[in-house]
């Protein structure tokens, strides 16, 4: 009986490690263009910092000397706000998609302004290029600490890199390539490459016409909170004034979950369901 036994249980324990392993599922993990964690993330995917780093933006594009590029093509000023809302789309489509699509729409970027240039018969020059990652840089930085926290060291050069590797991909020279030598060099573009010009006079006065003077008056007053020092000058920009009382009922607005509508109503109609694809 014994023996019966003890042979009842080899034989189960020999058919117990003869049984085929269980293989386990691969996993595969996709690349994304910024991590799903990145701070870059939360801030290109809560619509108040985009607009606000579409405000900002829009007083350093009056001002900068390329800008008669866009003016060849005539679409920033008939539309100055969906030329901007533009840039900001394909800034979000490569920040949230995987790194194969991410560079194919950062191609798609170099080859349209390639177009641009065979149609004038002249080459875009690097600097306008830098000129646009830098304010993306800077405006995506102060725009999220103006409304929620301050950013980190880390976080700062996250925001940095993002925007880096962007240059990279479009093959742009001179690129600075730490967060402490980009302060530097945004500096230099901002001594050497902003003039108040015919196209800044035109510029605003496209604003005030497609968002109406109400919303004029909030757009200067934001940039004045966003903007650096040489572009507040040069543009004579007034403090921020009613914006500090209205971004704390904002962000009471916020917490009660309606910072949304409020974001909304500042808009015109056109815009809002723009806004609305960009809340994550």
């Amino acid at each position: 009986m014994l023996v019966y036994t003890l042979g009842i249980i080899l034989v189960g324990v020999t058919e117990m490690f003869s049984e085929k392993p269980i293989r386990k599922k691969k996993i595969s993990y996709m690349e994304y263009f910024t991590s799903e964690n990145s701070v870059v993330r939360k801030i290109w995917g809560s619509p108040d910092s985009v607009l606000f780093v579409f405000a900002g933006s829009a007083a350093e594009f009056a001002l900068n000397k390329a800008v008669d590029w866009l003016y060849f093509t005539g679409r920033l000023p008939a539309d100055p706000l969906g030329r901007l809302f533009s840039t900001v789309t394909y800034a979000r489509k490569i920040i949230f998609s995987p790194l194969d699509k991410a560079n194919h729409y950062i191609d798609q970027i170099t080859a349209i302004h390639q177009s641009v240039e065979q149609n004038r018969g002249a080459q875009i020059p690097d600097w306008a290029y830098r000129d646009v990652l830098f304010m993306l840089i800077w405006y995506s930085i102060h725009a999220y600490e103006v409304l929620y926290r301050q950013l980190t060291i880390e976080e700062k050069e996250e925001v940095f890199d993002v925007f880096y590797r962007v240059g990279i991909r479009m093959h742009l020279k001179d690129l600075p390539q730490t967060y402490q030598q980009w302060h530097h060099a945004h500096q230099q573009h901002l001594e050497n490459d902003t003039v108040c010009s015919q196209f800044t006079t035109d510029l605003y006065r496209q604003y005030r016409k497609h968002l109406g003077p109400i919303r004029f008056f909030l757009l200067k007053r934001v940039q004045s909170l966003l903007s650096p020092a040489r572009i507040k000058q040069m543009l004579k920009l007034e403090g921020p004034g009613v914006v500090r009382p209205l971004l704390t009922v904002y962000k009471a607005s916020r917490r009660l979950g309606i910072g949304n509508l409020l974001i909304e109503s500042l808009l015109p109609l056109k815009y809002i369901a723009q806004v609305r694809q960009i809340r994550i």
